[in-house]
């Protein structure tokens, strides 16, 4: 009997050690609602009421663990997977982890390693830029600052420092940005494609410390096929007033977009799959948040001015703008309640093309 009880508490003694050494977290969110959506390109119209989803926050589940090697050294990984509250199906483009799918190595002295599939920087260190922090769909700073709209790649090699008093630096290397990385083939006498990989780099700073949150990133991706590079640098603030916090950013894009933010029913987009050598937009939003209560109110205009009109694309290109209204209203600690008015004017920069989205969510987190 007393070896039963010496056993059973050394088992427990092993599992506490065990748990203590090593963690792995599930966790999620869940956004539904109900909205009106509608986009008009001249005299075609695409309208939608109903139930919307992933508005405010991406839906989505996933794992996180970390083991603790020794002497400050961890293994981590991070495994998410994006999906429709609507319909249940998988998220981008059907991937399983196809929000997040990484492996590493941190150390609170030397930062973390991460191997995989995962954003950018720029999408990483623009939330606290952005009133909306990067969500509630066109309303997020990423429509017109397209390299930081949740932008993912795969076969990422990225390393981050660890927070000395407020700044943290990022670095990331894309092996190829989407999809499985090529051969490089090169069989004498046969005729046999080069290596097609479109390679990508990301890198920023930021700095956060009491009411100030600044944030600056660079992103270029190498599109082989088309042999063009798109390029863009973001540059942007908040200060918190406590009654109000002001938001500002500035950025600049060259050789195309990295993400368009604006759904596209009637295939008006004329970005899509076009080489856009030359292309030059400037970037702009500014905004505010205020705390009401147990809420939040948001507002923001931005606005992606072009500067040049590519060869490949035909007549003239107009100023984007989109207005922005938002409210959040915590119910708890994990639950909130949104509701959201966007409007964009001369989307894809095109005269007169108009996209609309209204609505009232509930968000879930655990």
């Amino acid at each position: 009997m007393k070896k039963t009880l010496l056993a059973a508490a050394l088992t427990v003694g092993f599992f506490g050690v065990a748990q203590a050494e090593t963690s792995v977290t599930l966790y999620g969110i869940l956004d539904g609602g109900i909205g009106y959506q509608k986009l008009e390109v001249g005299d075609a119209t695409a309208k939608k009421t109903g139930m919307i989803n992933g508005i405010q926050s991406g839906n989505r589940w996933g794992l996180k663990g970390s083991e603790d090697l020794g002497n400050g050294l961890r293994a981590v990984f991070q495994l998410e997977s994006g999906f429709d509250l609507g319909t249940g199906n998988s998220a981008q483009g059907g991937r399983l982890f196809g929000r997040q799918a990484t492996l590493g190595l941190a150390g609170d002295s030397w930062g973390q390693l991460d191997l995989g599939r995962q954003t950018n920087i720029g999408s990483k260190y623009f939330g606290a830029i952005d009133p909306f922090a990067l969500g509630f769909n066109q309303a997020n700073l990423g429509t017109t600052f397209s390299s930081v709209n949740t932008v993912r790649w795969d076969n990422m090699v990225m390393y981050q420092t660890p927070n000395f008093s407020g700044f943290q630096f990022g670095v990331g290397y894309s092996f190829n940005t989407n999809g499985g990385q090529g051969w490089d083939i090169d069989v004498p006498g046969v005729a046999n494609p080069n290596d097609e990989n479109n390679r990508g780099i990301t890198t920023g700073i930021r700095y956060a410390n009491g009411p100030i949150a600044v944030a600056l990133s660079y992103d270029q991706s190498k599109v082989k096929a088309d042999d063009v590079t798109i390029k863009q640098w973001n540059i942007g603030g908040a200060y918190d007033f406590e009654v109000v916090k002001a938001h500002l950013a500035f950025g600049q894009t060259r050789n195309g977009l990295f993400s368009t933010g604006i759904s596209d029913e009637l295939g008006a987009n004329p970005f899509t799959g076009l080489n856009l050598d030359g292309l030059k937009v400037n970037s702009y939003m500014a905004g505010l948040s205020a705390p009401i209560g147990n809420g939040k109110l948001l507002a923001s205009w931005q606005m992606a001015d072009p500067r040049s009109n590519p060869d490949a694309l035909v007549g003239d290109l107009e100023k984007t703008q989109i207005y922005s209204l938002g409210y959040t209203y915590g119910l708890s600690k994990r639950t909130n309640v949104y509701a959201i008015g966007s409007y964009a004017k001369n989307a894809y920069f095109l005269d007169d093309a108009k996209s609309t989205l209204v609505g009232v969510g509930l968000r879930h987190q655990f």
